[in-house]
């Protein structure tokens, strides 16, 4: 599936397959392998030479910077191979007389769409024939996203009628877990833990999940308690080019001058193709001053965000003349493929850039210039999975800010008031964070901080205390033991400034410089609704950071301007202290207004938002790994347990 990086709730369907549980399903047979991906790649489209491209939705193009390379930051999958490997100890089926017979069981993936409990099937395995412990052979590619959370469900069938209606079949049982559970899991097998829904979600990756079943008169899905019936062994594999990155030279000749007075500013802009036929921008190349023959330096790109894993993809480039104001003129386009670049220079490799609007009005226009690959080469790079799956844990750290201009807590009017019917800011920002991280940390104990108040007993300011009152160990228990904390807190602490980041973003530093082997990576959350005090401290403290596994997230609550938190983010310039830069860009902020304004509720907006902090995490982590040259552990080998001895089965 590949789904682009904004997508609305039809992409998501189209995607997926559409629609309702089995629509488009083939029939299953009881004695026959049957297979039922969804989301089969589009076909690419049909190149061009010399002569205007397919219309294309217009983008939106931000001003890139005069000189030096401009990377654009979109996020792109990961896509996995998620496989239900086998079950294990299934429970027979009754027949008449009372005797139990082994199921012919298929396994039946479904999804959910960002922000929605709907679910929808995605595809199904083969059946097995007569099997206790059967060991399914197909598996389902998935595109993976560490900044969301996909959750997972799979189901059990018994077939027996060519009915590709699972309701005319026996339901055996189902299991929950997210895919960054399979992937997170690093070897080991997790706890389970009660859904909310009173169903048991696993955490599986290279295990066994119980596989659980309601009474008989409960249908699946109502979230009655549940009884064993066995378990379900889930696998998740990073397909291979998800690993590449491709390093790309251009030079161009003769393009369109656009200048008055003088010769064009160009530079390139690739786009990948979407599912939906839509594109989305994937690279910018730096401008070229004063030329109508450039040549761009090269640069590198991961493989998956230039065409999502699929050679013959459409790469759509369009070249622009650069122009202080904004408004960049368009020269033309062309369109070109993965498996074309590959090629290397050469003729193949030589596209001709062409203005459609141009091209319909002039008989003999031929091309506005032409744009020639001068070398193409790929390396295979560790991956974020990689490191995932080798034993690196991310360490989650939160600091919510308690100064004074939050409000009182207990009026309504407060950023920190706890409503009994609508969650606030701080609380939605903590769990759209919290709920995705915890997957990647195997005891799932979060240091939680706070700063700006006055504690007691003796109510001195603090900017660095623990939630839970323990200044030893200010770990929680889970994201609920942070919010249980979080709201002893309010009760106990009175509201005061002003607002300082070093402290807390020190406290996480010093943490992450007893580890520096790459198996413990440190992501810091600060929640803050005003402008920042301690500018100078705060810029110290994350130049020293940059040169340590962490990252620093910073969620600005509230209508508060924060011009500051911009700075901090050093996206265009990278933060600086006393004459020293920082050595990575390691600082993500988001303003949470402009993920809630945009409507569609609580659930929506913490997946909006978690979309946007989160995005960034995978990219630092392989910049600090990189730095420090550490590789990957090696990924224990999936341990599928034997087939318990069971009794046969008449």
């Amino acid at each position: 599936m590949g789904i682009q990086w904004d997508r609305s709730e039809s992409d998501w369907l189209d995607a997926a397959g559409g629609g309702e549980q089995g629509a488009g399903t083939p029939q299953l047979h009881p004695r026959h392998t049957v297979c039922a991906q969804r989301g089969a790649a589009a076909p690419a489209d049909t190149r061009h030479r010399g002569r205007a491209p397919r219309s294309h939705p217009a983008h939106t193009l931000p001003a890139p910077l005069p000189t030096g390379s401009s990377w654009t930051r979109t996020p792109s999958p990961s896509r996995t191979h998620v496989s239900a490997g086998g079950c294990r100890g299934l429970l027979g089926v009754p027949v008449p007389p009372p005797t139990l017979c082994s199921p012919s069981p298929v396994c039946v993936l479904y999804i959910q769409r960002p922000g929605s409990r709907q679910w929808l099937e995605f595809g199904r395995t083969e059946v097995i024939d007569n099997s206790l412990n059967p060991d399914f052979l197909h598996k389902f590619v998935l595109d993976y996203f560490f900044e969301e959370k996909q959750n997972l469900r799979f189901d059990l069938y018994d077939v027996d009628s060519k009915s590709p209606d699972l309701s005319k079949h026996d339901f055996l049982g189902q299991t929950f877990c997210t895919l960054g559970e399979i992937v997170g899991s690093a070897g080991g097998r997790n706890q389970l833990r009660p859904s909310p829904m009173g169903e048991f979600w696993g955490a599986p990756s290279w295990g066994e999940v119980p596989v659980c079943v309601p009474p008989p008169h409960i249908p699946p899905g109502s979230g009655v308690p549940r009884k064993s019936c066995g378990t379900i062994i889930v696998l998740a594999e990073e397909l291979g080019n998800c690993r590449d990155v491709a390093t790309l030279q251009f030079c161009a000749n003769k393009l369109d001058k656009k200048d008055f007075f003088g010769k064009s500013d160009p530079f390139l802009v690739f786009y990948r193709s979407n599912e939906d036929g839509t594109f989305t921008i994937c690279h910018r190349t730096e401008v070229a001053r004063h030329t109508l023959a450039p040549v761009w330096a090269a640069f590198d790109i991961p493989v998956r965000a230039l065409c999502n894993g699929d050679p013959d993809r459409t790469i759509k480039v369009e070249v622009y003349d650069w122009d202080r104001s904004g408004s960049h003129d368009f020269i033309g386009e062309f369109t070109t493929s993965y498996r074309e670049l590959a090629q290397g220079q050469g003729g193949l490799n030589v596209y001709q850039v062409v203005n459609p609007k141009k091209k319909l009005k002039k008989k003999k226009y031929l091309n506005s210039g032409t744009v020639t690959l001068l070398s193409f080469s790929v390396e295979s790079d560790p991956s974020f999975l990689d490191y995932i799956r080798g034993g690196t844990q991310l360490n989650f750290t939160v600091a919510i800010d308690f100064t004074a201009s939050n409000g009182n807590p207990s009026q309504p009017t407060s950023l920190h008031y706890l409503s009994p019917y609508q969650l606030n800011a701080y609380t939605m920002a903590l769990k759209a964070v919290g709920e995705i991280i915890q997957d990647y940390d195997s005891d799932k104990m979060f240091p939680a901080l706070g700063f700006g108040a006055k504690i007691p007993p003796d109510g001195r300011v603090s900017h660095e205390f623990p939630l839970n009152g323990d200044a030893e160990n200010p770990a929680c228990s889970g994201i609920e033991g942070v919010l249980e904390a979080y709201h002893r807190s309010l009760r106990s602490v009175q509201l005061y400034g002003p607002t300082n980041f070093a402290p807390v973003v020190n406290h996480v530093a010093r943490a992450a410089a007893a580890v520096l082997d790459g198996s413990q990576y440190f992501v810091l959350l600060i929640i803050t609704d005003g402008v920042i005090s301690d500018m100078a401290q705060t810029k110290e403290a994350i130049v020293n950071a940059a040169a340590l596994p962490m990252s620093i997230i910073i969620v600005g609550v509230g209508q508060a301007e924060f011009d500051a938190m911009v700075e901090l983010d050093g996206d265009d310039i990278r933060v600086s202290s006393r004459g020293r830069v920082a050595e990575r860009d390691i600082v993500q902020f988001v303003p949470f207004r402009e993920h809630v304004a945009a409507g569609g509720g609580a659930v929506r907006s913490m997946a909006r938002l978690a979309r946007a902090v989160l995005a960034e995490v995978p990219p630092q982590l392989l910049s600090y790994m990189k730095a420090k040259g550490i590789s990957p552990r090696p990924a224990p080998p999936p341990q599928n347990p034997p087939a318990p001895r069971t009794p046969p089965v008449p």
